[in-house]
């Protein structure tokens, strides 16, 4: 075995540091998490509570198989945003009579489930995820429809979230909608559209148009029951597939249908691997608090794969970007690691051909995240930079593997690109709460912002205001600043969530499998024209 050796020193003050830098920043982290899994607040709750029924997130853990974990995904949708934290749905992939599958929870709590635009782009990533890995899809509904008010920037594309169930079905994955309450107006196309529907007796209701619109457009009057209740849809329109006496029931039902599912992961991983060597609790103290001092990531290589074990390819050359073959919870995987944050010619080169390679190999690639960008310079761009990363970002494009990205540090420029950023279609991504990606860093923009402007004056033969310059700048620095944070990226759904250093391997390993749950298979050919 290939076992990598680690230099880290826990007992040093750098490393104390550090890690102490991580834990008030997962802190951070823990207090916004804290205002999703609250939902609408205290009142909402206990007046859900009153109605005798459960929350979002106790009906997922019902659901699913006990004592197996539940990933969520998109946890901070909305964050920064006039909206709730969590965009009033939750979402994510858990075990269901040993089945994974993709599932979704409206919350209720927060203005009755309604979906405002992040709610929208919240499902619409795991429909894309559950597309894209063949996770059956369970939608666990409650909710009042549209948010009227922010109607413009939801019925547009909202109507690609019923389009995206018909293709799951049409493609032979299976979808299934558990109705608890209100499901109304566009609403009402997700039991509608689903393979397989369950209502709650007396709870469920479903209808394109209530009571007071049925009013409104025919002059009928019309009950609720009558109109859309599970009963009716159960024994009278026929949409209600299975009528279940409470939530609990429901539950029970939703388990039944997916245990008749009879169905098969592409690939199982190997039951057989050996943890890592290293204590993944020191992944803590492993990124520093400025980004632009490097660190090696092999440190966090050596914490993250099966024994620690870890096949470097072309070691010697293209220093600054580590890649290499290991195995992440029995799953062979090919890893690209930034270790000194600029990506130079060499390192593109190194990166495109890793990339064939793995897709010859059909092995899934995982991106550590830590670069300032592609090299700039007179040099540089002689010595042909754009072409070769462009070779590196045209691999990334056009692999046909999947794709597993972590944002562990600076994230910038066309490096995130090449990197494998949300633009390029990574199966997941996911950052560490030390993760900053913009076009460029805060005080490199400001400074650009400000040569630009003082050329501009100059060209004008007009005087130049060095102090207001100065104020600028700093303006810049901040926005940029507060712009870059993980935080705010994941808050606008950039990333599938923010993580805990030490809960990597476990991520990537829930990942890993939800991948192999459908075939994994490289590209043959098929890139672009690589600039020699």
């Amino acid at each position: 075995m290939t076992t990598l050796a680690s230099g880290l020193d826990p007992a040093g003050p750098e490393y104390r540091d550090r890690r102490e830098a991580m834990l008030a920043k997962l802190a951070e982290l823990d207090a916004e998490h804290a205002k999703a899994i609250a939902g609408g607040g205290e009142k909402y709750i206990a007046r859900h509570r009153a109605r005798g029924k459960l929350l979002a997130r106790e009906r997922i853990e019902l659901l699913l198989d006990p004592d197996t974990p539940f990933l969520e995904l998109s946890p901070l949708a909305g964050w920064g945003s006039d909206y709730a934290v969590g965009a009033s749905v939750v979402t994510g992939i858990g075990v269901v009579e040993g089945v994974e599958c993709l599932v979704t929870a409206n919350d209720p709590t927060v203005r009755g489930g309604a979906s405002n635009p992040w709610t929208l782009k919240k499902i619409l990533r795991a429909n894309e995820i559950a597309h894209a890995n063949r996770l059956p899809c369970i939608s666990l509904v409650e909710s009042g429809g549209a948010d009227l008010p922010s109607q413009k920037e939801i019925f547009i594309p909202g109507g690609a979230l019923f389009k995206d169930i018909t293709r799951l079905s049409a493609d032979g994955v299976p979808t299934v909608a558990v109705v608890f309450g209100n499901s109304t107006a566009g609403g009402a196309y997700v039991p509608g559209m689903s393979d397989h529907v369950i209502m709650v007796k007396e709870r469920a209701k479903v209808f394109l148009g209530g009571p007071p619109l049925v009013k409104m457009a025919t002059g009928e009057d019309a009950e609720d029951e009558a109109l859309g209740g599970a009963e009716m849809h159960a024994r009278v329109s026929g949409l209600a597939d299975h009528l279940a006496v409470d939530e609990l029931d429901a539950l029970r039902q939703a388990r039944r249908v997916v245990a008749r599912f009879n169905w098969r992961k592409a690939e199982a991983g190997s039951e057989f691997f050996e943890p890592p060597v290293f204590d993944e609790d020191e992944l803590l103290g492993i990124v520093p608090g400025d980004l632009k001092v490097p660190f090696d990531p092999r440190e966090v290589i050596a914490r993250v794969v099966d024994g620690s074990d870890f096949d470097e390819f072309k070691p010697l050359y293209g220093t600054s970007l580590v890649t290499g073959w290991a195995r992440v919870y029995g799953y062979p995987v090919g890893v690209l690691a930034n270790a000194q944050g600029v990506l130079f010619s060499a390192e593109s080169q190194k990166a495109a051909q890793f990339i064939q390679l793995a897709n010859r190999l059909d092995t899934p690639l995982i991106f550590l995240h830590n670069t300032t960008g592609y090299m700039v310079g007179q040099e540089y761009e002689q010595g042909g930079i754009i072409k070769h990363g462009a070779m590196m970002i045209n691999a990334v494009s056009n692999s046909r593997v999947p794709h597993l990205s972590v944002l562990m540090g600076a994230s910038y420029g066309a490096g995130h690109y090449g990197m494998c950023g949300r633009a390029y279609d990574p199966r997941f991504l996911f950052a560490w709460p030390s993760a900053k990606s913009a076009v460029m860093g805060p005080q490199q923009l400001a400074g650009v912002l400000s040569i630009v402007a003082r050329a501009s004056a100059a060209a004008k033969g007009q005087p130049y205001d060095d102090e207001a310059d100065a104020a600028l700048r700093a303006v810049v620095e901040r926005q940029i600043e507060s712009e870059s944070l993980a935080a705010f990226l994941s808050g606008r759904l950039y990333d599938d969530g923010v993580i805990d250093p030490r809960d990597t391997r476990t991520v990537l390993g829930l990942c890993l499998s939800a991948v192999h749950t459908a075939p994994v298979e490289g590209a043959r050919g098929g890139f672009g024209v690589f600039r020699m």
